[in-house]
């Protein structure tokens, strides 16, 4: 497999490796998100292209693919503020997090107290904390808010006592991060510094199969049709700048016409967040390039 953009000329190579291209012990994602790429690697790294500039990710989730790559240098960024708030801390301060964490326990009382805080009352460190501790605590991790942007995920049924973190992996995923730039911002915004020879990888909310499968309110804004079709025309404006792309999305009728001129191949994902088990299992998403 080459490296250049499809249609065009391959750039000059860079002076930096984006990753040894087998695993080594290290980073994995620090948060449980629904549509993480953990299953998916071994799928996405093979395609990742070999030599790069800098690694873009702006929907970074838990940030699965970023923490496989390791990339030296890196623009993550999401428009979910408590999940940002979560990144910075873990990267700035992993120690007085861990701190803070430690002053939770997992119950039904101390849940709904954490769930029912105002973060905009918080700290940084008592935002990214109150974030954590929901996400290791509430239903499959699923992150939902209402209308008026309120986390709104009932609790977990888990065994006591519940692990609220690993201090492993909160330290290797700050070494992760120490270089990275960590933005909250739309993906519009983040995508207007990746220049010529820089990949990004995307994986936003996927459009749904159907009406009881889409979980793209990560926001209290959704994502909509519109917001699929202009992030295509965001990817066809880096392919234009010389930026490789690949992207992650559900294998639809509209997402297939949506990216027809691209290259796009077919990857199977298991299913974990489905209120029935007969509904979880292997299903089909695509993997979209615009390089060979």
């Amino acid at each position: 497999m080459t490296d250049g953009l499809a249609g065009t000329a391959s750039p000059a190579p860079l002076p930096f490796l984006a990753a040894a291209r087998a695993w080594r012990p290290g980073a994995v994602p620090f948060v449980k998100w629904a549509g993480g790429k953990s299953s998916l690697l071994p799928q996405i790294f093979p395609r990742i292209p070999k030599r790069f500039g800098t690694y873009y990710e702006p929907f970074v989730g838990g940030g699965a693919v970023f923490f496989a790559v390791r990339p030296l240098r890196a623009v993550l960024a999401d428009i979910n503020a408590e999940l940002i708030d979560a990144y910075l801390e873990v990267r700035d301060d992993p120690a007085g997090l861990m701190r803070t964490l430690d002053r939770y326990r997992y119950d039904r009382e101390t849940y709904y107290r954490v769930r029912a805080l105002q973060p905009a009352t918080l700290s940084r460190q008592e935002r990214a904390a109150r974030f954590l501790y929901l996400n290791r605590t509430c239903y499959n991790g699923l992150y939902r808010v209402n209308r008026r942007g309120e986390f709104n995920v009932p609790m977990g049924r888990y065994p006591e006592p519940r692990r609220l973190y690993d201090p492993a992996v909160i330290w290797a995923a700050s070494a992760a991060l120490a270089h990275a730039e960590i933005r909250c911002a739309s993906f519009e915004e983040t995508l207007l510094s990746a220049r010529a020879g820089d990949f990004v990888y995307l994986d936003p909310p996927y459009w749904p199969l159907d009406v009881t499968s889409s979980f793209t309110r990560y926001s209290q804004l959704g994502f909509t049709a519109s917001d699929q079709q202009w992030l295509k025309a965001q990817v066809d404006r880096l392919t234009e700048r010389g930026c490789r792309v690949l992207l992650s999305n559900s294998d639809t009728p509209f997402t297939r016409w949506l990216y027809a001129e691209y290259r796009i191949e077919q990857v199977h994902a298991p299913r974990p967040i489905n209120a029935d088990p007969t509904g979880r299992g292997s299903i089909p998403e695509i993997l979209v390039r615009n390089y060979e």
